[in-house]
């Protein structure tokens, strides 16, 4: 762990410095030549140690964060820190896998594992990584092409779901899964403990006791958040054959203060996610509809749309129609799935940019309209 984290902090260093001197991206290839003349250093020969490939793959990695980076898709790659833990990748010419047992590059006796489940027979994994958590924690995980997931029957159920942070989600059939909270749950020990963490002198072994108590109540809220999601998601996937969900800007809507906190616990993210992949694996069909689709607003008997309808407004009465009671999140479920389904039969997209009109549930017309532009109005002269 200590070699891979210092040869991607010299590769992001290198990569800085050579952009803000020469204004020039390195590659891959010239970092792997870094690596090369690094391991030939007196003060680095230790590099040669350990097997070549976790070294080269986490230089693929810083190359992948980079890619992400220019594609405006994520922040400026950061070093890595001790304390934070860290990842070893082996590929399938740095390892041994045979009766259940892993032996990796230069490593004289197999990993002790206790397994969490065993590799379906015939299956043999691709990539292993070895992986510490900053609570002190070892994982390691095993790619593998599983050839036993099948294909769940077909049902005839559909679900439109509508994500919240009272209700985690709440469906089209009426039902409504409470947000079990996790963060809250264990907020006053997490609090506590990071009151004692910031009173430990710096660099003293209590302090690194203290963390790595901070960090213990952190697994348990992930460990908690994680197999509920999982749980909830499986159960979805199998009764459904359709599942349609809304096209949410997680990012965007957590820079609000008042309910970030709130937002990141019940972890919509990977709750998306799961439904995305899961989905895939068992043959059922997944929508996203449109982000700006007003699916609270839109009465699902009628079809009208109420100009304001604030957060602290659970139900509502439908003035067209005459409706009562309309709960704000069921009634959300209902446009979504109907929404889900005209997507299917229009053929309609997510992003806005794809199309010429939104997505609004009903029969969409075509805007043939073009925009009036002024003779000699040009966004930019041409060049001479």
């Amino acid at each position: 762990m200590g070699c891979v984290r210092l040869v991607y902090n010299k590769a992001l260093d290198a990569k800085t410095k050579t952009w803000y001197e020469n204004q020039e991206r390195i590659s891959y290839g010239k970092t792997s030549s870094l690596l090369t003349g690094w391991k030939k250093t007196e003060e680095l020969d230790f590099l040669n140690e350990v097997s070549c490939v976790p070294l080269q793959q986490c230089l693929r990695h810083l190359q992948k964060a980079f890619a992400n980076f220019w594609g405006k898709r994520a922040k400026y790659p950061r070093f890595k820190k001790k304390r934070n833990g860290g990842s070893a990748e082996f590929t399938k010419s740095a390892f041994k896998f045979r009766d259940n047992q892993l032996w990796l590059a230069k490593c004289k006796e197999p990993l002790n594992i206790v397994w969490s489940r065993y590799l379906p027979e015939g299956c043999s994994p691709s990539t292993v990584t070895v992986k510490l958590e900053p609570s002190g924690r070892w994982f390691v995980s095993l790619l593998i092409d599983d050839y036993t997931v099948d294909v769940l029957p077909p049902t005839s159920k559909q679900v439109g779901i509508d994500a919240g942070v009272t209700s985690l989600i709440s469906t089209s059939d009426g039902e409504k899964i409470a947000n079990p909270k996790h963060f809250n749950r264990l907020y006053q020990k997490l609090k506590i403990a990071q009151k004692e963490l910031s009173r430990k002198t710096k660099d003293s072994s209590n302090r690194h006791k203290a963390r790595l108590k901070v960090a213990k109540i952190h697994a348990k809220i992930k460990d908690a958040r994680t197999d509920f999601l999982h749980k909830l998601t499986t159960d979805l996937v199998r009764n459904n054959s359709l599942i349609c969900i809304e096209d949410l800007t997680i990012r965007n809507m957590v820079k609000n203060h008042k309910l970030a906190r709130s937002i990141s616990d019940a972890s919509w993210g990977e709750f998306f996610r799961q439904l995305e992949y899961k989905c895939d694996w068992y043959g059922r069909q997944l929508v996203k509809i449109d982000r700006f689709f007003p699916s609270s607003k839109r009465c699902n008997h009628c079809g009208f749309v109420m100009d304001k309808l604030p957060l602290n407004v659970r139900s509502w009465d439908c003035p067209n129609c005459g409706t009562k009671g309309i709960d704000r999140d069921i009634n959300a479920g209902k446009n979504i799935l109907a929404a889900g389904q005209a997507v299917i039969v229009c053929g309609a997209t997510v992003r806005a940019e794809q199309r010429r009109t939104r997505l609004t549930g009903f029969p969409r017309q075509l805007d043939m309209s073009v925009k009036s532009v002024k003779p000699g109005a040009m966004k930019q002269k041409p060049k001479s």
